[in-house]
C-alpha cells in the first residue's frame, strides 16, 4: 500500500527567546539566552531562582478578556500559539474541512498554577470559594480543547501526556492519524506553563534544577559541559500544522518540511533515571529510522534532548553512538535548551519547530555554555555557534520521566 506523505505547512513559537516565531529563531541562531531571574513569583527562598519565562505576554492580544480569565496560563499559551499557527500556515478551518482537522497536543503537567491558586483559597476561605471553572481550567486536555473551540476544528481532539516526551508523542500521533486517513490536517506540538512555586520546588527537591548560576542565569543551562549541574525550567509553546501532501498542494500551501519517521520506546527501568547504556533512547531513534526507511548515515542533524543534567547528556551521547556508530561524529548536534531552558512537555514541540526551520533555512542552531567539554560527551555539538549547512534529514529527540522515549525525523522539502 502506498503510504500518504505528511508535510509541515505552518509553525508557531512562544518561547523564552521571544513571543513569536521570527524573534525566537533570530535570537536562537544568534546564540542568545532567554533565561533570567524568576519574576512570576517570589523565588528568593529557593535554591534555584532562574527560569526561561515568557515575557510581556498579554492573553488579550489573542482572546477576549472574559475567556482568558477562565484559562490557566498553559491554555492561554495554547490558544495564542494556535492563533499564530493559523496565520503562519494560512490554513482556515471551514465547514468543509472542520471534521478532517484534528488537534493533538502534548502537555506535561497541565494547570499547575490553577491547582496551587485554588488549593490556597480552599485552605484560607473554605470549599465555598472554589470557582466552578477550577477543574476545566486545570485539566491538560483543555489546551487542545480550547484550540478546537477557537479554531472550529472538529476532528480528533486530545492530549498526549508523557512527561518531557509529550510533544513528540503528540506530533508522532498526529502524523500517524494523517497516515491512516483519519484527518487531512492536524494542529499539533506542545505547551507547558509550570514556572510556579510548587513546580520549581518539586524539581528542586529532585535535585534536577541548576542552582550554581543564580547570579548569571544565561550561563546556567550547560548541555554536554563537564560542569553542568541541572536543567533550567522553562515555559512556552511550539506548534506545527501537519497536512497530507494532497491537502497542502490543493490549497497551494508553503511546505516547510516533510515528516519521514517517528519512533517511541520505554526503558522499563526507573521513575526518573535512564539506564547508563542509553538502550531505550537508542531504540526510539532506531525505530524512527526504520519507520522512515533510512540508514543511520542519512541523518545530518540532531536536535538533542540535552537537558544539561549529568546523566541525561551522557546517556544520550552513548545512545547516539550506539545507533550511528562512526557516523555519530559527523552529525551536527544542537542543544537548544542551552538557550530556552527545558520546556518540559512543550520541549519536543519547540524543538521540532527548530528542526524544521533548520532544514528550511539551511541554518543549524549552535549550543552555548559548553565551556569545559565533558570527555564522555565528545560529539559535534556546534559549540562554535550556528552553522549554515544544508541538511536533508534532521532528527529530534525527547526523553521523559517514567522511561519514555520519542524521536521524530524531518526531511527537507524539495518538491
Amino acid at each position: 500500500m502506498t503510504r500518504k506523505r505528511v508535510v509541515v505547512t505552518g509553525l508557531a513559537a512562544l518561547t523564552p527567546l521571544g513571543n513569536d516565531l521570527q524573534t525566537t529563531w533570530d535570537r536562537l541562531v544568534a546564540g542568545e539566552s532567554g533565561i533570567g531571574p524568576i519574576t512570576l513569583f517570589d523565588a528568593s527562598a529557593y535554591d534555584s531562582r532562574i527560569a526561561g519565562e515568557i515575557k510581556n505576554f498579554n492573553p488579550e492580544d489573542y482572546m477576549p478578556y472574559k475567556q482568558a480569565r477562565r484559562m490557566d496560563r498553559f491554555t492561554q499559551f495554547s490558544v495564542a500559539a494556535a492563533d499564530m499557527l493559523m496565520k503562519h500556515s494560512e490554513y482556515a478551518v471551514t465547514p468543509q474541512n472542520a471534521y478532517r482537522t484534528s488537534v493533538i497536543l502534548g502537555v506535561g503537567l497541565g494547570g499547575l498554577h490553577t491547582i496551587e491558586t485554588y488549593h490556597a483559597k480552599l485552605l484560607t476561605s473554605g470549599p465555598g470559594k472554589i470557582s466552578p471553572f477550577m477543574i476545566p481550567m486545570l485539566i491538560s486536555n483543555m489546551g487542545p480543547g480550547q484550540i478546537s473551540i477557537f479554531t472550529g476544528a472538529k476532528g480528533a481532539n486530545f492530549v498526549a501526556t508523557s512527561a518531557c516526551a509529550s510533544a513528540i508523542h503528540a506530533v508522532g500521533t498526529a502524523w500517524s492519524e494523517l497516515l491512516l486517513g483519519r484527518c487531512d490536517a492536524s494542529i499539533t506540538g506542545g505547551v507547558e506553563a509550570t514556572v510556579t512555586p510548587l513546580g520549581v520546588a518539586g524539581f528542586t527537591a529532585l535535585k534536577a534544577l541548576s542552582t550554581a548560576h543564580n547570579d548569571d542565569p544565561a550561563k546556567a543551562s550547560r548541555p554536554f559541559d563537564k560542569n553542568r549541574d541541572g536543567f533550567v525550567i522553562g515555559e512556552g509553546a511550539g506548534l506545527l500544522l501537519l497536512e497530507t501532501l494532497e491537502s497542502a498542494q490543493a490549497r497551494g500551501a508553503t511546505i516547510y518540511a516533510e515528516i519521514a519517521g517517528y519512533g517511541a520506546s520505554a526503558d522499563a527501568y526507573h521513575m526518573t533515571a535512564m539506564p547508563e547504556t542509553g538502550e531505550g533512547m537508542a531504540r526510539a531513534m532506531r525505530n524512527a529510522l526504520d519507520e522512515a526507511g533510512l540508514a543511520p548515515t542519512d541523518i545530518d542533524h540532531i536536535n538533542a534532548h540535552a537537558t544539561s543534567t549529568a546523566l541525561n547528556d551522557a546517556c544520550e551521547t552513548v545512545a547516539i553512538k550506539k545507533v550511528f556508530g562512526e557516523h555519530a561524529y559527523k552529525i551536527k548536534i544542537s542543544a537548544t535548551k542551552s538557550m530556552t531552558g527545558h520546556l518540559l512537555g512543550a520541549a519536543g514541540g519547540i524543538e521540532s519547530v527548530f528542526s524544521v526551520l533548520a532544514l528550511h533555512n539551511g541554518v543549524l542552531p549552535g549550543t552555548i555554555n559548553r565551556d569545559t567539554p565533558d570527555p564522555a560527551c565528545d560529539l559535534d555539538y556546534l559549540t562554535e555557534g550556528s552553522q549554515r549547512v544544508q541538511c536533508e534529514y534532521a532528527m529530534c529527540n525527547s526523553f521523559g520521566f517514567g522511561g519514555t522515549n520519542a524521536s521524530i525525523i524531518f526531511k527537507r522539502w524539495t518538491e
